[in-house]
């Protein structure tokens, strides 16, 4: 269960699911990877200030990210794979991976079209058959947090077709990883901190003002 393998404190800040035990796998099969991710999570802070940057290739928010991980040994990983048919080869591409290592592949969908979903979960489905990843890990963030974007007058910029969690969720449900083991995060709106004061002054932890929903 969850509760069993995910600290409390990353319980209440984020929203967790998994598929196919994988909680159960990573924390207890993968404990040095299990830990970098928890200490990733537990870590992590969603500023003002990256959410109000203007866009580019990569967030800053996904950029702080993976940066914990690949000063933990963690890599960009792209597989070459093979299916074997009467002794001919064929390629089977697959799509890189963010962040691996020993057999745990993790990506970060911040703010990616929902196909990004699809494309992620395929992956895992593709890895996992071929015996390449035991855990798949997805990182997005929760659908409560539009209405802090809203808040920050920023909301048309992350809108429901983008990635969030009531988008994977039933991609999941759906047999879209097959049978690889996932586990999902999705950042709650607790990790928000007003990045936008003096140095001398401590970050702002505010609540937002407007509750607009996404499906």
């Amino acid at each position: 269960m969850i509760t069993d393998n995910i600290p409390a404190e990353i319980l209440a800040n984020y929203e967790v699911y998994e598929w196919r035990h994988g909680s159960t796998i990573l924390r207890h099969e993968f404990s040095s990877e299990y830990n970098d991710v928890i200490e990733m999570l537990s870590q992590f802070k969603l500023l003002k200030s990256q959410i109000i940057e203007k866009g580019g290739r990569k967030s800053n928010i996904s950029g702080s990210l993976d940066q914990f991980l690949y000063q933990r040994g963690w890599t960009e990983k792209e597989f070459k794979t093979q299916i074997l048919v009467d002794d001919v080869a064929y390629n089977t591409p697959t799509h890189k991976v963010d962040c691996y290592k020993n057999r745990i592949a993790l990506d970060i969908e911040w703010n990616n079209k929902t196909e990004f979903f699809d494309r992620d979960l395929n992956n895992f489905r593709l890895l996992h058959e071929r015996n390449a990843i035991s855990v798949g890990i997805i990182i997005t963030r929760a659908s409560e947090l539009q209405e802090l974007f809203n808040a920050l007058g920023k909301g048309s910029s992350y809108g429901a077709s983008t990635t969030h969690m009531n988008k994977l969720v039933p991609r999941i449900d759906g047999g879209s990883g097959g049978g690889a083991p996932i586990i999902i995060f999705g950042i709650k709106k607790g990790l928000y901190y007003n990045d936008d004061s003096t140095a001398d002054e401590p970050l702002e932890k505010v609540v937002p003002v407007s509750s607009t929903s996404m499906i």
